[in-house]
């Protein structure tokens, strides 16, 4: 009988000891997927959700968020208005669900589909754009073409369309400096 209770013992204390085990490798396991979690994948699991992005130099950006990109987040705000945020810009983000999407694996798109190609868009588009640049400063007007790292902006006021009479100049500005750029309907007239 002693050596059956010794077994029972030791063999208690070997699944203690492995449950133990188990749920420190499963807290390890856990620690380890949630470090391996990048903003981008948080708030692809926030879609639709209303959302106030702190952005260096711009401030405050509040909205519905629309889609994310590899660098990028698209919001529509309160005025209909599209949002375009360069992550690097990106500080702080409020409102995030409770969700986070599992982590994507870039390809040659997604890599290609980064914030030179969204701005390439609204070159396209002939769209009248407020850009806010991580320093501070706010610059408006069109969007003429967009480089390997800059964009040229025909500087002009936003109540008026772009023509030629309209630009006040034309400013290159690096991608690296964009912390956010609104689309903006001039109004005609």
């Amino acid at each position: 009988m002693r050596w059956e209770q010794l077994f029972a013992d030791l063999d208690a204390a070997f699944e203690a000891e492995e449950a133990a085990a188990e749920r420190a490798e499963a807290g390890s396991r856990a620690r380890a997927a949630v470090g391996a979690v990048r903003l981008a994948d948080r708030l692809r699991g926030s879609g639709g959700h209303e959302l106030v992005l702190e952005c260096r130099g711009a401030g405050p950006v509040r909205g519905r968020l629309l889609d994310v990109g590899v660098d990028w987040v698209l919001l529509r705000d309160d005025q209909g208005r599209e949002v375009l945020v360069a992550l690097d810009a990106l500080e702080a983000v409020a409102g995030l669900g409770v969700a986070t999407a599992a982590a994507e694996e870039e390809g040659v798109v997604g890599r290609s589909w980064d914030l030179r190609r969204a701005v390439r868009g609204l070159a396209r588009d002939r769209a009248a754009v407020q850009c806010r640049l991580t320093g501070g400063s706010v610059l408006t007007g069109t969007v003429d073409r967009v480089g390997a790292d800059f964009l040229e902006l025909a500087e002009h006021h936003l109540d008026r369309p772009r023509r030629r009479t309209a630009v006040r100049s034309v400013r290159a500005v690096a991608l690296a400096a964009v912390a956010v750029v609104v689309s903006v309907e001039p109004s005609v007239g």
